[in-house]
């Protein structure tokens, strides 16, 4: 069973690259310590109303330093613990249904020979990366 995951890995990797597709996964622990400290640092130096200052010039800095941070889908999916890579492993083969292959190679084949099912397992990927990982993913032409 693990070769079959890391098959549908492979095709996910394949199929998400030729799609260029990539992911910014929001971090925002990064954005409420940058909010935090301004707060801070706005309290120290002007009190009360430097809290609130500091706190949305803290904010905006936490939302410059989070955005823009997009990472190749391929690369984020071979990154995945086995858990979720079992998630996504069900989410395509719920596309693949009962598709037989015998390699990689021939799975490829067989996905990217038919522009509805790349299309299917492009769905999947998206839907997995947006709802599982809560991440927002682009496509680079």
């Amino acid at each position: 069973m693990t070769y079959r995951i890391d098959d549908i890995m492979q095709l996910c990797c394949e199929v998400s690259a030729s799609k260029q597709m990539k992911a910014a996964v929001k971090s925002s622990l990064k954005g409420a310590g940058a909010a935090g400290g301004g707060a801070f640092v706005g309290g120290l130096l002007a009190g009360p109303p430097g809290i609130a200052v500091g706190g949305a010039l803290g904010g905006l800095l936490g939302c410059w330093m989070t955005s823009g941070q997009f990472k190749p889908v391929p690369q984020i999916i071979m990154e995945l613990p086995p858990e979720q890579q079992q998630k996504l492993y069900s989410d395509v083969m719920a596309v693949l249904g009962t598709l037989d292959w015998m390699d990689v190679g021939k799975l490829i084949a067989l996905v990217k020979g038919s522009a509805a099912m790349q299309q299917q397992v492009v769905a999947a990927i998206h839907g997995y990366v947006t709802k599982e990982l809560r991440a927002e993913v682009r496509y680079e032409d």
